[in-house]
């Protein structure tokens, strides 16, 4: 199933969830990781499924090989067959109707337009992404390029929630050090990161005001995939396309 959000501006946001596919159980459904162990020919049907169903050619999507680091790579359309993809965790591209995709499992998926612009812009935001600053750096990239903080929609996607990401004592106060706003408590009182908040704050400290937060968390939600809840499982997309031709305004969203 696909969650999908257009705005009168042109842009276009899609999040996916873990049903409408053909993998097999761990990764059942709708996996669109293809590094996670899955058939490979599953993973390709289910992303031409998905593109299809959001009005996208297949061949016009543009994934990462997402290494939880912050480089940016500015794409003008896939790559190519035979390519190595490069090891990043956020895309930015000029080019309208080209789709950016990220692929998530709890991380925090970012994406960004500017339609006035003509720029759209997609970030993986896990943990350690959080921390090296791929969020202010896929902003950045967008600014050299032509767009304005102010003018940017920004959506963030189905991600897990800071009640739910446990960990050590010493690494929240790590990454607190870098993004205060992270800093969070689980709801069994044990230390915890919301990579969500960091990654809003990080976007207000851009000048970038964040639309839309999904209210989903993944650990939570049996209806999406979760890497800290079932390790071995699938990975949802999420996608930001601009549309051929930009729209008068900056409309609501509606799914």
């Amino acid at each position: 199933m696909i969650g999908q959000q257009h705005h009168e501006s042109g842009a276009h946001f899609a999040f996916t969830d873990r049903w409408g596919g053909v993998s097999a159980a761990p990764y059942d459904q709708l996996n669109l990781g293809g590094a996670v162990g899955d058939d490979p020919q599953a993973v390709h049907a289910n992303r031409a499924r998905t593109a299809v169903e959001l009005g996208l050619d297949p061949a016009a999507v543009v994934w990462m090989n997402q290494v939880h680091g912050r480089d940016v790579a500015v794409v003008d359309g896939p790559w190519r067959h035979g390519d190595d993809i490069p090891g990043v965790d956020a895309v930015v591209t000029e080019r309208r109707g080209l789709a950016l995709a990220v692929l998530t499992a709890d991380c925090t998926p970012v994406l960004l337009a500017d339609p006035v612009a003509g720029i759209a812009g997609a970030a993986h935001a896990g943990r350690p992404g959080l921390v090296a600053g791929v969020v202010p750096a896929v902003v950045e990239a967008m600014v050299k390029r032509g767009a304005e903080p102010a003018r940017m929609i920004a959506y963030t996607g189905p991600a897990i929630c800071g009640r739910c990401y446990e960990v050590p004592d010493q690494m929240r106060s790590d990454v607190a050090a870098v993004v205060p706003e992270a800093r969070a408590m689980t709801s069994w009182g044990t230390p915890a990161v919301d990579v969500t908040a960091g990654v809003r704050a990080q976007l207000a400290a851009q000048g970038v005001l964040v639309r839309e937060d999904s209210h989903i968390c993944t650990r939570e939600s049996a209806d999406h995939f979760s890497y800290r809840r079932d390790r071995t499982t699938g990975r949802l997309a999420s996608y930001v396309w601009l549309g051929d031709t930009p729209g008068p305004g900056l409309g609501e969203a509606t799914l």
